[in-house]
């Protein structure tokens, strides 16, 4: 009798523990409900509002309530749906998620903000804030930063690989750069012992086989920069089983100003070796040959070859729309025109 009184008390115990569980993540269900509609108005208003300081109060007001919503025990699991102007990625061991989105002042100026929140076993909130320096380096490639100096991106596919005991994880990000040229990122993400994240790590591997991509020094995060108006793929491909991404060139023969360069037609990657991603200088044209490969702006011809006449072709449109673009600086101001309404930026997928 005394036993089964005993199992009696523990299973009501148990029982009487699971339920107020499952009450305490109803209610906080209910309230991170309360607060994604609460925050959804400024997350399209910080995208889409008229004016910048619209945008950037919006911004702020936005980044106060996800906090706060991230605050709420066992957040992690919470998804944002209805977020849609933001960046939300889970690492593949679901150690941690990133969520990262995009401020725009004019079409000259743009800043990444973002936040990595850890996985707790409490289901307490653990943060790391990130502070986009880009604007303040001249080499961003060649260094390991921290939170405070991070290369901004938005982030839009996580890969993991595990070298000895360390987990290495490559995110895959898109930044618009600046009012030419816009940028792909291959960013390499590691956590220190002390569980604090670093981005960037020495694992790319270069051979000299091609001039125009291989690199003499040490890359830690590996970038392209292109023209505005150009469509560049750079993504991983699981039929590959490696990163495959344009390969481009100067539509202007103009190599010093990156935002000439266009996808001519041709294609580079990386393979994952064991321990690093290994440069393919060139892969062959059926590699992206699923109707995903981007050959409006190429002007090398299926040999490999440039294609002269739509090389010219290019070039003369590149000079109309520079034409174009000083006459509309030039023009006297008006004070009573309003300030465009920006387009709404196109939120990252895993098309890029």
């Amino acid at each position: 009798m005394k036993q089964l009184l005993a199992c009696l008390f523990i299973f009501s115990f148990v029982f009487s523990a699971f339920s107020q569980q499952k009450i305490a993540a109803k209610d906080s269900y209910a309230e991170l409900q309360q607060i994604e509609s609460n925050i959804k108005g400024y997350s399209d208003e910080m995208i889409n509002g008229k004016h910048w300081y619209l945008r950037f109060v919006a911004d702020s007001l936005f980044t106060r309530g996800l906090v706060k919503a991230l605050k709420v025990k066992n957040s992690f699991s919470y998804r944002f749906d209805s977020i849609e102007t933001v960046s939300k990625l889970y690492a593949p061991d679901s150690s941690f998620r990133i969520f990262t989105w995009q401020m725009m002042r004019d079409y000259t100026y743009y800043r990444q903000r973002g936040a990595i929140q850890m996985h707790t076993s409490d289901g307490s909130l653990k943060l790391f804030p990130l502070f986009d320096v880009s604007d303040f380096t001249t080499t961003p490639n060649d260094s390991i930063r921290d939170t405070r100096n991070w290369i901004g991106a938005i982030y839009y596919r996580i890969l993991m690989h595990t070298v000895g005991n360390k987990k290495i994880y490559t995110l895959f990000g898109f930044d618009e750069n600046g009012p030419r040229s816009n940028k792909k990122w291959i960013e390499i993400l590691t956590f220190g012992e002390d569980g604090i994240p670093h981005f960037g790590g020495d694992y790319f591997k270069f051979e000299p086989a091609r001039k125009d991509t291989a690199k003499a020094s040490p890359i830690l995060r590996y970038s392209v920069e292109y023209k505005k108006e150009a469509r560049l793929k750079l993504n991983y491909d699981k039929d590959e089983n490696m990163i495959v991404f344009d390969h481009v060139s100067s539509e202007s023969e103009d190599p010093k100003n990156l935002y000439t360069y266009v996808p001519d037609g041709s294609y580079e990657g990386f393979k994952w070796t064991g321990d690093k991603w290994e440069h393919v200088s060139k892969l062959p044209t059926q590699v992206l040959g699923n109707g995903n490969a981007p050959l409006d702006n190429a002007i090398l011809d299926n040999d490999g070859n440039v294609d002269q006449a739509r090389l010219d072709e290019m070039i003369k449109k590149n000079k109309i729309l520079q034409l174009d673009e000083d006459k509309e600086k030039n023009k006297p101001a008006d004070k009573k025109l309003q300030p465009k309404k920006p387009q709404p930026k196109p939120q990252p997928q895993n098309e890029y």
